[in-house]
C-alpha cells in the first residue's frame, strides 16, 4: 500500500511533523507488523526523525543548517540560487524507515517524523509505503 500526502509550506525553512498522518495510515489499513517507508520526491527538501517535544530543536535546527548551509555564497553557480536548499536535503536525506509493531509506529518517547522544507514556501508531497510482516 501507498498513499500520496500533499501539504503546503509556509516558510522557506520549515520542519513539519508528519507522525499522525503516518500513524493514520497505518492504522486505516489495519496494519500491525512491518515497517513504513516515509519518502520526499523533492530535491530541496527532505525526511527526518528527531525531537518533537521541544520546538527549541527544530529552530536551532534550521539556524545551525544556516550556519553550514548559507542561502548566499559567492562561489554558488546553480542558476536557482538555492544551492543551500540542496546541501540542506542531501544532508538530511530522502527517507526514513520506521518500525510498525502492534499497529504503532516504534518511535523513542521523544521522536517525531518531520517533513523538512528548504525551499518554500511551496505546495509538496510526500509518500508513505507499508510493507507488512509475513
Amino acid at each position: 500500500m501507498l498513499k500520496k500526502f500533499t501539504l503546503q509550506t509556509t516558510q522557506r525553512d520549515q520542519m513539519i511533523e508528519v507522525t499522525h498522518q503516518v500513524q493514520e495510515f497505518i492504522h486505516k489499513n489495519h496494519m500491525m507488523e512491518g515497517a513504513v517507508v516515509v519518502y520526499c520526491p523533492h530535491t530541496t527538501a527532505g525526511i527526518t526523525i528527531n525531537e518533537n517535544a521541544d520546538p527549541d530543536v527544530k529552530r536551532d535546527m534550521i539556524r545551525r543548517f544556516d550556519e553550514v548551509y548559507p542561502w548566499h555564497h559567492e562561489q554558488d553557480r546553480h542558476l536557482e540560487g538555492n544551492t543551500a536548499a540542496h546541501m540542506k536535503a542531501s544532508t538530511v536525506g530522502t527517507s526514513q524507515h520506521v518500525i510498525v509493531t502492534e499497529g504503532r509506529l516504534l518511535l523513542g518517547t521523544w521522536q517525531g517524523i518531520y517533513f523538512c522544507e528548504f525551499d518554500g514556501p511551496r505546495t509538496r508531497t510526500f509518500y508513505v509505503k507499508i510493507i507488512k510482516s509475513l
